[in-house]
């Protein structure tokens, strides 16, 4: 008897990160010891986001074709830029009145320069792609091809350093995007290595999100839940309003500008990183991956119905079939 788990999870919004996300968030929730309980192999999955992170920035940026860039620039370019430029304003805004710690106290206790920057940023690329393929033409959905330099820490550390906060070394800027440039390297000097680390880098989903999760007490969300469900809503009216537009000055029709209005999965782990990178940000980095991973369940779960239903204003149906992307998409993905 086979049991339809993939087909399964990939029916549930962003399902191959929150649901092993939501697994480990259990695990650390109800039975905090297992890791050391087992140790070896097992303990090391349950603390081994950054390790598997790196790896899947190389095997992401490798599916990166430098050659296509100019073909899907109008699109990705346009999305991406948009992007950058909420969170450089949110960063400014909040960081004039936050600066880098959280608030201490009252209904908005936690909420960070961090958490807010870290949620803008960072598209979740799975989903755009499926609903692109639903809604969208293929060079929409190629577009994630240029989106994907939002990935990891990298932006969020020069946005929150335009923003005037704490900057961060030379050296840690670069090495947070080595990786992604690593694999930009390997996958255009040689198509198969392309196909060969690109092939890899969603099965990383869910180890990394496995890992992530690990970290996540449900009761600390739960008493976040309000704030990252306000969170979640914010990001995707505000980052869609101005992403529609963007989108329809450059040609589109509006729907991949919604379709790119959500939060990563792999942007929980970003304020952790920034942390570790700067020591300033250790107050925010707990409150700032809890209210993170809460924006990535409601995106997750507002962009699709949200994209359908404007997609349907425009007069467009759906037409993707068991969620392949068509084949000029896959070679921009």
């Amino acid at each position: 008897m086979q049991l339809q788990i993939k087909r399964t999870l990939e029916r549930i919004p962003g399902g191959m990160m929150v649901v092993p996300l939501a697994i480990g968030a259990l695990f650390a929730t109800f039975i905090p010891g297992t890791p050391a309980f087992f140790g070896s192999f097992t303990g090391a999955l349950f603390h081994g986001a950054l390790p598997i992170l790196a790896v899947f920035y190389v095997c992401m940026g490798s599916t990166i074709e430098v050659s296509a860039l100019p073909r899907v620039a109008r699109h990705g370019g346009v999305l991406l830029a948009t992007k950058i430029a909420l969170g450089i304003a949110c960063g400014l805004v909040l960081g004039h009145f936050l600066g880098e710690a959280p608030i201490a106290s009252g209904w908005f206790a936690g909420l960070s320069t961090l958490a807010v920057v870290a949620a803008v940023n960072d598209t979740n690329g799975g989903l755009y792609m499926a609903l692109m393929n639903q809604f969208g033409r293929p060079e929409e959905a190629g577009a994630y091809a240029v989106m994907t330099l939002e990935s990891g820490p990298f932006l969020t550390m020069v946005t929150l350093g335009v923003a005037g906060l704490s900057a961060f070394p030379w050296q840690t800027l670069v090495g947070a995007i080595l990786p992604l440039a690593a694999g930009i390297v390997i996958g255009n000097l040689d198509r198969n290595m392309r196909t060969f680390l690109g092939a890899a880098a969603p099965a990383m989903i869910p180890f990394f999100a496995f890992s992530l999760g690990t970290s996540l007490d449900l009761h600390r969300v739960w008493s976040a839940g309000l704030l990252g469900l306000g969170l979640g809503i914010l990001v995707v009216a505000v980052s869609g309003v101005a992403l529609i537009f963007t989108d329809r000055l450059s040609g589109g029709n509006g729907t991949a500008g919604i379709a790119a209005a959500s939060t990563a999965g792999n942007a929980a782990a970003v304020p952790a990183l920034i942390a570790a990178a700067n020591p300033v940000y250790k107050a925010a980095a707990a409150p700032a991956t809890i209210l993170v991973a809460a924006c990535v369940i409601v995106t997750s779960l507002l962009v699709p119905l949200l994209t359908a239903a404007w997609a349907r204003r425009m007069g467009v149906s759906a037409h993707a079939v068991d969620g392949v992307v068509p084949a000029e998409a896959q070679d921009h993905a």
